[in-house]
């Protein structure tokens, strides 16, 4: 059978059920993760590996990878950008086109003015150590005219994981028994060899790559045998900064057969008060709705918000109501909330954000800007 008969719909039970897990349950390095996809799943291995292959080649699957825990190899921050309206579009580009080291490019909107609502442009950045985010963004708004950017770095991580099938039909207010654990954000340096190693796990996957000795050829690229390719791996996952395998789907755009995956992206503000932002955070991070859960520092610019969220869904109303649960929870856990908003996403590409100081110098040459001149 090939992939032109192979059923490709998000809606096929068998695509379904491998989807559920693919996106996100196969966590940190695994010798063999296509066979982990289908221990977790319950189907037979070349069936995993047929449906993941023809869902990639025909886009409903946008992308296959090892990601990884890019905060702890790198700074990053979430940033809003204020960009003039006639340029919003531009920058957009700008940003997804010719910048690898933005990764999630999103047009954000509020259902009315508030704080923050003149931020219209949102992307997540991550630049190698020893680079500033704060230099690189000020060179980004040259290029884009953006008039001004706060940069959130994330001080704490309560939930990540996108996995959108398995959360299709959630109920609101649906969470976990315990509060989420945090995360801290610690820097890990690595070596040249590790450089090279981690350059060839994380690189996106090829519909013919897919295959049961799925990290042979990759070893042949990091130029070392496999045993020890997969021992630094297993090191790698060890000191924290091997994320998960995962299958990505295409979130808002229409798939072939006109489906959706989802069609609401919003970004959930709370304010806390100051001392309390770990305890918030791991009652919001606790929902399985929130694909992502920060304490993140807002400023002034957004009305001193330190806790960020991000949920997806179909419907509007159902996105509202799972705010909404979260919000209850958090006011009978007794956690004042003085402010809170929810912005939109619009227009959005994603791309993993490029950690590589290799690259990141070459990228500064073909800019015509000296590395060393962006340093901290």
């Amino acid at each position: 059978m090939n992939s032109v008969t192979v059923p490709i719909e998000i809606s096929d039970p068998i695509n379904r059920q491998i989807l559920a897990v693919s996106e996100d349950r196969v966590q940190g390095f695994q010798r063999d993760p296509l066979g982990e996809i289908a221990r977790l799943s319950g189907i037979e291995l070349p069936a995993v590996i047929e449906r993941i292959r023809a869902m990639l080649e025909a886009g409903t699957i946008r992308r296959v990878r090892q990601t990884l825990l890019a905060t702890n190899l790198a700074q990053g921050a979430l940033v809003a950008w204020q960009v003039p309206l006639n340029k919003l579009d531009a920058a957009f580009d700008y940003m997804f086109q010719k910048d690898p080291f933005s990764g999630h490019v999103v047009i954000r909107s509020t259902d009315t003015v508030s704080a923050g609502s003149n931020y219209k442009l949102w992307t997540t950045l991550k630049v190698p150590q020893g680079y500033s985010m704060r230099k690189h963004c000020e060179l980004l708004a040259k290029h884009t005219g953006a008039e001004h950017f706060r940069l959130m770095s994330a001080k704490r991580l309560f939930a990540l994981g996108v996995g959108h099938m398995r959360r299709r039909g959630m109920e609101p207010g649906a969470r976990a028994d315990v509060p989420a654990e945090p995360t801290e954000v610690q820097i890990v340096t690595l070596s040249d060899s590790d450089w090279r190693i981690l350059s060839a796990i994380k690189r996106e996957f090829r519909p013919e790559e897919l295959v049961p000795d799925i990290w042979r050829g990759r070893a042949e690229d990091a130029g070392v045998d496999l045993e020890t390719f997969l021992t630094v791996a297993e090191s790698l996952n060890q000191r924290k900064i091997i994320g998960r395998f995962s299958t990505f789907l295409e979130h808002v755009k229409p798939l072939k057969d006109g489906d959706r995956v989802t069609k609401f992206n919003a970004l959930f503000h709370w304010a806390v008060p100051p001392g309390r932002e770990i305890e918030a955070g791991r009652e919001v991070g606790r929902h399985y709705i929130m694909t992502h859960a920060y304490w993140r520092e807002g400023g002034p610019e957004f009305h001193n918000v330190n806790v960020m969220g991000v949920a997806h869904g179909t419907e509007k109303p159902m996105v509202l109501a799972h705010k909404a649960a979260i919000d209850e929870h958090l006011k009978e856990a007794g956690i004042p909330v003085s402010y809170t908003n929810v912005f939109w996403g619009g227009r959005s590409e994603i791309k993993p954000s490029e950690i590589s100081p290799f690259a990141y110098r070459e990228w500064c040459e073909s800019q015509g800007v000296s590395p060393d001149d962006m340093r901290e």
